[in-house]
């Protein structure tokens, strides 16, 4: 299906009635709320007219579609939107004969591609040659790494900008607009609510607090048990900034530590279902996984990333599906933090003795000048001994016999030295 559409896609004399998010879609990029670097550079491009073909990479509510239309409105250029869940190879080429006429007539064209990632190989396939010809500058939109989901030959004829998820305080300009608008009178509590419960989607809020409104009825405050009944979900205490979010985050790592999963899931759950950052709770994990697990169970640290990375690709809703096992896995795994604390007995060296001189069997040889200073002379290579170790000094003279790392029995990595 084909829509052709001028800024905003419908007439000015069509507002009323529209829902308060479409009501309050920027006209223009001064209006536009967050992704600051990205939409500068988009935005100087446009308005230079030098629009190229590109693809808006971020999650749902992030302002692709906004900003699809201010570029094409900047450009002067015509747009034509078509859905990647409704349109076929049929309208693309209907789309493209369309393009050319205007090209004739002076008139260049965008051809935005809503949830980019659902086209299939045929569908990508016929627009490249008219996206490499000039036919039409395509401006796709995709939740999803496009790198997976575009074919080679298209993504490389397009840029792709990254958009974050809108922060706490994007929203918290966002929804205060939307306030404005409906000249409502909403409590301070059920502002956080919105923000937080929105998870970085500017529709949510907005739909929100219009359902709020909605419910509190004209002339009432707007407060928490409305917003509440508005997103469907009870608001929970989390201040990413203040202690409530230091509290959980150590009552995660903690009960990882502890080798308790029933209660690391648990905190996981409250931060997530806080509208925290997911690769922020991922990072703990990675974190918790070196450090608290370690040597005890090396593969901790790769299902750890492994989980990051998934939950990355994903994203919402099924993202908490690796962050779980994760997290179970490693509350189950032993522990051992003899790597994180020879780390700490290393630097307190560093730190004590400054910058000891490398000894000279241990120093890179490449020139004959390296050699005759004696550089490397002396050096035993241990695959030339049968067991592949050697005796042989590693550390600086100063430090000669110092023991950072100290095994426990715990440590999984084979080694020479023995347990304390």
């Amino acid at each position: 299906m084909t829509e052709q559409t001028d800024l905003f896609g419908e007439a000015a004399g069509e507002e009323l009635g529209l829902p308060l998010a479409a009501r309050l879609r920027p006209r223009s990029f001064d209006d536009l709320v967050g992704h600051g670097r990205a939409v500068s550079v988009l935005r100087g491009l446009a308005e230079a007219g030098n629009l190229p073909s590109l693809v808006l990479w971020g999650p749902p509510g992030s302002g692709k579609t906004t900003l699809a239309h201010l570029m094409s409105a900047s450009a002067g250029a015509r747009q034509v939107s078509l859905s990647a869940v409704t349109s076929g190879v049929a309208d693309i080429r209907r789309v493209i004969a369309e393009a050319r006429q205007a090209r004739k007539m002076g008139h260049r064209t965008v051809l935005f591609i809503d949830e980019l990632h659902r086209w299939n190989k045929a569908q990508q396939d016929a627009v490249l040659p008219h996206v490499e010809d000039g036919t039409v500058t395509l401006i796709g939109a995709t939740t999803e790494n496009p790198s997976f989901e575009v074919i080679s030959p298209l993504l490389s004829r397009t840029r792709v900008f990254r958009l974050e998820a809108l922060t706490e305080e994007d929203l918290r300009q966002i929804v205060e607009r939307g306030i404005l608008e409906l000249t409502a009178q909403v409590e301070p509590e059920a502002v956080e609510a919105l923000v937080n419960g929105a998870r970085g989607d500017a529709r949510i809020a907005l739909n929100g607090l219009e359902t709020a409104a909605s419910l509190a009825g004209a002339g009432n405050p707007v407060g928490l048990a409305q917003v509440e009944q508005a997103l469907q979900a009870k608001h929970l205490l989390y201040d990413k900034s203040g202690d409530q979010h230091y509290d959980i985050v150590s009552a995660l790592i903690k009960s990882i530590r502890g080798s308790d999963p029933d209660a690391a899931v648990y905190w996981m759950a409250r931060m997530i279902e806080a509208g925290e950052d997911l690769m922020f709770v991922a990072r703990r994990l990675v974190i918790s996984a070196a450090e608290d697990i370690g040597l005890a169970d090396p593969q901790a640290l790769s299902v750890a990333v492994a989980a990051q990375q998934a939950a990355h690709f994903v994203g919402l809703p099924e993202a908490v599906i690796p962050l779980s096992e994760a997290a179970v896995y490693l509350a189950r795994a032993p522990k051992s933090n003899t790597a994180y604390r020879a780390y700490g007995a290393a630097a307190d060296a560093v730190r004590e003795t400054g910058n000891l001189p490398v000894p000279a069997h241990l120093r890179n040889a490449p020139t004959r000048l390296a050699r005759a200073m004696g550089h490397g002379q002396g050096y035993r290579y241990p695959h030339d001994s049968e067991t592949g170790k050697v005796e042989q000094q590693y550390l600086p003279d100063a430090l000669a016999g110092r023991r950072f790392y100290r095994p426990s029995e715990r440590d999984a990595v084979p080694d020479t030295l023995e347990p304390e």
